[in-house]
């Protein structure tokens, strides 16, 4: 496929990061992954092909907008074929990104695109988002669980001071449930607050929304 590096260029920029030339093959050999092996076997609709580097690519890294330095430790709930966790693997690489999905196909995919990509930062873990124990100083989450559950799952899984970012929609105003969404994290102790992604980065607009987890 043609690849557009400005478009990824563009979406790191936006959220505050740069990508270097190394980051930008790697990104270039993810799309091609993404059309090669993951849209024939359903990870992605077969129409996703020709908008693969903006919709998806480029998209996933409108996510690290939640963060100014790296974090540690990041959890990508309900991955499919590693979006946005593997982009953001490849821009953070000091981040150990684990990316979560409970379907055994998918986890198969994301075990041989890490192993072409060569990303020694990346694990991948076959389970069910209600059985994942533990801490995190990122949580992610781009359209696999109900926007309205996020608050709490994000709640019992950030560490204190850490952020979690939600993919709400690609519309050119937020879901009207945004305003509900952001009271609930807000009564279990998260700061939310909704970032809006330009026209001009994207293919269309976008909502995202940032929740982050008081220190103590």
């Amino acid at each position: 496929m043609e690849h557009d590096p400005a478009q990824a260029a563009s979406a790191a920029e936006w959220a505050g990061w740069a990508l270097d030339d190394q980051q930008l093959a790697s990104l270039a050999t993810f799309a091609d992954w993404l059309i090669d092996e993951a849209i024939p076997a359903g990870g992605l609709g077969p129409n996703e092909a020709e908008r693969v580097w903006v919709r998806h690519v480029a998209d996933s890294l409108t996510f690290a907008t939640g963060w100014t330095t790296q974090p540690t430790e990041v959890l990508d709930v309900g991955t499919g074929v590693g979006l946005p966790g593997i982009p953001l693997a490849i821009l953070w690489p000091d981040s150990r990104v684990m990316l979560l999905d409970r379907g055994g196909r998918r986890t198969r995919l994301l075990e041989r695109v890490v192993r072409i990509l060569d990303l020694p930062n990346v694990i991948v873990t076959r389970r069910d988002v209600d059985d994942v124990s533990g801490q995190f100083d990122g949580v992610v989450f781009r359209g696999s669980v109900p926007a309205k559950r996020t608050p709490e799952v994000a709640r019992r899984l950030l560490a204190p001071g850490g952020t979690s970012v939600v993919g709400l929609s690609r519309r050119s105003e937020p879901p009207q449930s945004a305003d509900q969404i952001i009271n609930d994290a807000g009564a279990l102790g998260l700061d939310a607050s909704l970032a809006s992604v330009p026209d001009y980065v994207l293919d269309g607009p976008a909502w995202l929304l940032v929740m982050r987890r008081q220190s103590p």
